[in-house]
């Protein structure tokens, strides 16, 4: 099971993510500053891949990611 706070935390913190969404598979988010993204972090929490693109990011953590980004909202 994931733990929102730790992926809020290698996605930067709460300060760093502009926007959160759960896609399908994918928890689809804006940063501010794309290089305090973790992805060994990430990827070690249990993402099966992690794109970045500018500020663009999407975590590819399967089909709880509408859940994930629920839980990660809240905390924003």
């Amino acid at each position: 099971m994931f733990n929102p706070q730790e992926i809020l935390a290698a996605l930067g913190g709460a300060e760093n993510v502009e926007e959160i969404e759960g896609c399908i598979t994918r928890l689809r988010t804006e940063v501010a500053d794309s290089s305090l993204v973790d992805q060994a972090a990430l990827k070690s929490l249990g993402a099966h891949g992690v794109m970045v693109s500018g500020s663009a990011v999407q975590v590819v953590v399967g089909p709880e990611a509408e859940t994930i980004a629920e839980d990660i909202q809240d905390l924003l």
